[in-house]
């Protein structure tokens, strides 16, 4: 934590000027200001609300890799954070700045916490937000697993695949929607049954614009491409909209080679032994299959 003199001294002093002021910046641009003084406050190009109703808990902070934390309390509003926009999922992981500052002189400030949102709660037509050190991503898993499947996800730098080459992706318009699940895309879609299985679809504009879903089965029909998601959007999908939907990839050796011609970048491991490897007991005549196939 750095500050300047003049605010070192301000602090010192017997009588001070203080407000909290956060800044939320998601992963889709947005970016919005917020205080907790009684009136908007500016610097760095951000104005800061004070209309939000914004408040916060003491930072908590210490010294090593321990997390730093706090926690925010706000209302609920369609010009700030929304319940909608919360239930979409669109704060998750937003990047947070907790600054303190001199209301009389906003240029004397010290940024006190910068990391990430952690658990949002709503209720009563208010939120509660958990705010997080940069340290709590060493709490992430790290290192690689070795498995027969790639770990790669299809289309990463990790895994090298062009999606917009023609054939892996289709860009459509949603025709019906039913249980929230099932989609009807309209267009031409040359591709067999079940080639999006286990892919993406990508929300392009609507009230879900930015989401993403996870395709369990698609096939052709007369009106258009039958869609069915794993799990419905965290925001209604309406006729009308358009999506992107991404060809699925089963993580296999023979699909990567096969249908994307990518062996190279394939990140899994198929011939690691399998279960039935590890209980075998040596048997006159059997072949174990060293891979987990079975016999």
């Amino acid at each position: 934590m750095h500050m300047s003199e003049a605010f070192l001294d301000h602090l010192q002093g017997g009588l001070t000027t203080l407000a909290r002021c956060w800044l939320l910046r998601r992963r889709d641009g947005w970016v919005r200001g917020f205080t907790d003084h009684d009136r908007d406050l500016a610097f760095d190009g951000v104005t800061f609300r004070a209309e939000t109703g914004l408040t916060a808990h003491a930072i908590m902070q210490t010294t090593g890799l321990a997390i730093d934390n706090s926690e925010a309390l706000g209302a609920l509003s369609d010009a700030a954070v929304s319940e909608a926009d919360i239930r979409a999922g669109r704060f998750d992981g937003a990047e947070v700045e907790a600054w303190l500052v001199n209301w009389a002189d906003p240029a004397e400030r010290v940024l006190q916490l910068h990391g990430t949102l952690g658990e949002l709660t709503r209720a009563g037509g208010a939120f509660r937000a958990e705010l997080l050190g940069l340290s709590e991503a060493l709490n992430q898993p790290q290192g690689r697993v070795y498995q027969s499947a790639c770990s790669a996800v299809l289309g990463d730098t990790r895994c090298g695949v062009d999606l917009d080459q023609p054939g892996f992706s289709e860009t459509c318009t949603v025709l019906r929607v039913e249980d929230e699940v099932r989609l009807t895309l309209e267009g031409e879609i040359a591709q067999p049954e079940r080639w999006f299985a286990k892919g993406r679809l990508r929300v392009l504009d609507g009230e879900a614009a930015g989401l993403t879903g996870v395709i369990k089965n698609d096939a052709p029909g007369a009106a258009g491409r039958h869609v069915e998601l794993w799990q419905a959007l965290r925001a209604p999908l309406a006729p009308g909209d358009r999506v992107r939907i991404e060809a699925g990839c089963d993580k296999r050796l023979e699909t990567c080679r096969d249908r994307f011609a990518n062996i190279v970048n394939f990140r899994g491991f198929p011939h690691v032994p399998g279960e039935d490897r590890l209980l075998s007991v040596p048997v006159t005549g059997t072949t174990v299959d060293t891979t987990g196939g079975g016999k």
